[in-house]
């Protein structure tokens, strides 16, 4: 699905502004290209001042004067702020964190979203919303609250203490069930009843891994919830896309909240020191909901901050870069928080496009680049679409639960998978990132480090996928725990040790025990947690063995035979400059040997966004780190932006530049 227009936005709060202060935003914002806001996110107190006082008419008349003036609206349900009526002398309703404490009134997801009456109030106030605005013309979309669980996770109070028992109940059945697949009699944790099983709140030492991950797990599956509630009542009054702004960071599992909700959404604030951060986002939520335009729904114009912090700005041209970037990738809204900058709270040092007496900020700039890249290239984005990728990442918020758990030396699933998800970007493969339920047709290989689980469904699917001839490269810290947090008894990484051919014949931590991993011609050290193995079916070899430290001449990475593909397993991390040699040559070899095609020899800092034309292919070349860099063209091209011939053959980039490359037919 294509969308019809590019959408460039702004966060806008017209509950903090008076009228003539908010004519003058308009008027600026078409002057600098904004053609659509986002509103009433943090408003419940606006709308509804005292209980069953609500009053919308602010926010009708401002999408109508919005709508009048060429600028359209997404609206927000407001539920992220409760008012201080629905807070004040009741502890009950508030959010508890793992300590204990429970939470005050004040900043933003203080309250309880499993508490009954929480969840009464939000879906009143919901649908009175979309029953006042929900037919408004100009009114283009629905986000849900606002960054479900950014600054808290997991809730203990005692609403959230009944669903969690009757969670484990519909989930395991019997209490015997759930003791046996948990193991507790490990330190007398064994219950006889599905009502004794605490949440993992304060103790001496540490939880039960797998009271700890159930108890995320069950979390996620109720914040999913809370969003499907809110959906369902917007839909009986409003065919408007519903999303959720996001993040890989919060403690969401992001495939459960969006499988109800229409398109995908996220925020970031991403360095441009680090700008791989923000390029993973988009090839992660391109494949959200895929077919369908995803939405960067807030970056900064500028720099970021809080009262106890803030960011150094951006430099000049990389808004425009990301801006480029994001919409070449896929993306049909690029976003700013926020318009005019707060005058109070406890943002008044974050970035805005104006400032609070209305003046244009250091972002200002940025803004007016990102409307004139966006005008450029539109035709042609418009008249195209992203190429899916030969190469697919797997990404797994259930993984990072499962990190949570068990960090070992402090690993961040966050952090192991932008770093995984960098050389792919510096080797200049094209790639998807994809969550655990994502089909698999059409890609040549798969990549799942950092998945500690593996589930039959997932298993069953990647081995369809190598046995139609892909190569399927699973590791490391991948497939050594069940289902429920525990080891596994039958293989040390289970049914994936199996399907790869191999015996593991040591696990245990590597790190500084002098191990150094040979392959590809290279030698690294090896670390983290690790498996070694020993091929046991007649098609499945060593690829890299250990020299040194206390296991020399064992395996680490493997690869077997399977159907018309391969199983590679990679047992432990290389380490360091010859580790990234070596992965990079890993990656390299298996990508050869699938017939990868869709990559470039781009320089590091610069990528190609390839899209599909009719009858045409484009490239949109971005250099993203400020350096400059270059690419090879394969074939002559030309550039779409100037209508000029470029020959076959190097083409370099300037400090945050971009092209726009059209080829004939397909590369």
């Amino acid at each position: 699905m294509r969308s019809k227009k590019l959408y460039h936005g702004a966060a806008w709060y017209p509950e903090l502004w008076e009228q003539d202060v908010l004519e003058q935003d308009m008027d600026q914002m078409l002057a600098a290209g904004i053609n659509v806001v986002r509103i009433g996110e943090f408003a419940w107190s606006t709308l509804e001042p005292t209980e069953e006082k609500i009053d919308l008419s602010l926010f009708v008349s401002t999408i109508q004067r919005l709508y009048e003036k060429g600028i359209e609206t997404i609206m927000c349900t407001p539920t992220a702020t409760p008012p201080i009526w629905l807070s004040h002398g009741h502890p009950e309703r508030m959010y508890v964190n793992e300590r204990g404490e429970t939470m005050g009134h004040g900043s933003r997801q203080h309250a309880c979203t499993n508490n009954a009456y929480f969840r009464k109030r939000s879906s009143i106030i919901t649908e009175h919303i979309a029953r006042e605005v929900g037919s408004l013309p100009g009114l283009i979309g629905w986000q849900l609250d606002n960054e479900f669980k950014a600054h808290v996770s997991e809730c203990m109070c005692l609403s959230c203490l009944g669903l969690w028992h009757r969670w484990l109940e519909e989930r395991y059945g019997d209490i015997e069930d759930l003791n046996d697949a948990w193991g507790t009699q490990i330190w007398s944790e064994r219950y006889t009843a599905f009502e004794e099983i605490p949440q993992p709140g304060p103790v001496p030492f540490l939880h039960h891994s797998s009271l700890k991950t159930m108890y995320q797990l069950f979390s996620m599956e109720w914040i999913a919830d809370f969003a499907k509630e809110q959906a369902d009542i917007i839909r009986q009054y409003s065919n408007a896309p519903i999303t959720h702004n996001s993040s890989i960071a919060f403690h969401v599992d992001n495939e459960q909240l969006f499988r109800h909700l229409d398109f995908a959404s996220y925020d970031t604030y991403a360095s441009a020191a680090h700008f791989p951060a923000y390029l993973i986002n988009c090839d992660l939520w391109r494949n959200v909901k895929r077919g369908k335009p995803y939405w960067i729904m807030e970056t900064s114009p500028s720099f970021s901050g809080s009262l106890e912090n803030y960011a150094v700005p951006h430099p000049s041209g990389y808004v425009r870069a990301e801006a480029v970037a994001a919409y070449a990738l896929g993306a049909g809204g690029f976003c700013y928080w926020l318009w005019r900058q707060q005058r109070a709270g406890c943002e008044q040092l974050h970035s805005s496009v104006l400032s609070a007496w209305g003046k244009p900020t250091i972002g200002y700039p940025n803004v007016l680049e990102v409307t004139q890249a966006k005008n450029e290239l539109e035709p042609i984005l418009q008249a195209s679409e992203p190429i899916q990728a030969e190469v697919a990442l797997g990404f797994s918020d259930r993984a990072k639960a499962y990190f949570k758990t068990e960090p070992m030396r402090k690993l961040n699933y966050r952090g192991l998978m932008t770093e995984f998800y960098t050389r792919l970007l510096h080797m200049g493969i094209h790639r998807d990132l994809l969550t655990e339920g994502a089909g698999l047709e059409g890609y040549r290989v798969l990549l799942t480090p950092f998945m500690p689980y593996v589930s039959a469904d997932y298993m069953q699917r990647a081995l369809a996928f190598v046995r139609e001839g892909g190569i399927w490269i699973a590791g490391p810290l991948t497939g050594g725990r069940t289902e429920q947090h525990t080891v596994p008894t039958d293989a040390a990484l289970g049914m994936l040790e199996m399907e790869a051919g191999v015996e593991t014949v040591y696990t245990y931590p590597m790190d500084d025990t002098g191990a150094m991993g040979q392959a590809f011609g290279c030698t690294a050290p090896l670390g983290m947690w690790s498996s070694l193995f020993e091929p046991r079916e007649w098609n499945a070899t060593a690829v890299g063995s250990v020299a040194d430290g206390l296991t020399p001449g064992a395996a680490f990475l493997t690869e077997r035979q399977y159907g018309r593909g391969k199983l590679v397993l990679l047992g432990s991390m290389p380490l360091g400059e010859n580790g990234d040699a070596m992965l990079k040559k890993l990656i390299d070899r298996y990508c050869k040997e699938a017939g990868v095609t869709l990559r470039t020899d781009v320089t590091p800092g610069t990528v190609v966004a390839p899209r599909r034309g009719d009858g045409v292919t484009f490239w949109i070349v971005i250099n993203m780190n400020g350096a400059g860099g270059s690419v090879t063209l394969p074939a002559g091209g030309t550039d779409a932006l100037t209508n000029t011939y470029l020959p076959p053959g190097r083409l370099d980039i300037g400090r945050y530049e971009y092209r726009a490359i059209q080829f004939e037919g397909s590369l």
